[in-house]
């Protein structure tokens, strides 16, 4: 059975048309979608480029790398300097790829 049970047509002069196919190209959704979430407040956004994703993918994997530091750390109650030094590298680089990015 359908979620969505009640139907809504509507019309649109050209401009409305125009912005909202343009809203629909920016952000990745389809036109219901953007409609429905129009109508309950959701900020549409555009989609993410493919140098952001990029640099999500690069800065989880940091993250990851100092996640396990630090549970190494938290496992045996101490942290050595290399390893605080690694920290302070990855965490460098993390700030790095995103100055890049901007």
């Amino acid at each position: 059975m359908r979620v969505r049970t009640f139907h809504v047509n509507f019309f649109l002069d050209k401009n409305e048309l125009s912005h909202l196919e343009k809203i629909c190209k920016e952000s990745g959704l389809g036109k219901s979608k953007v409609i429905r979430n129009l109508i309950m407040g959701v900020e549409i956004k555009p989609r993410p480029t493919e140098e952001q994703l990029r640099l999500v993918r690069e800065i989880s994997g940091i993250a990851n790398n100092i996640n396990q530091i630090t549970r190494l750390a938290n496992t045996v109650k101490s942290v050595s300097p290399a390893q605080v030094e690694e920290l302070q590298r990855l965490c460098s680089e993390a700030l790095s790829l995103v100055r890049e990015s901007l």
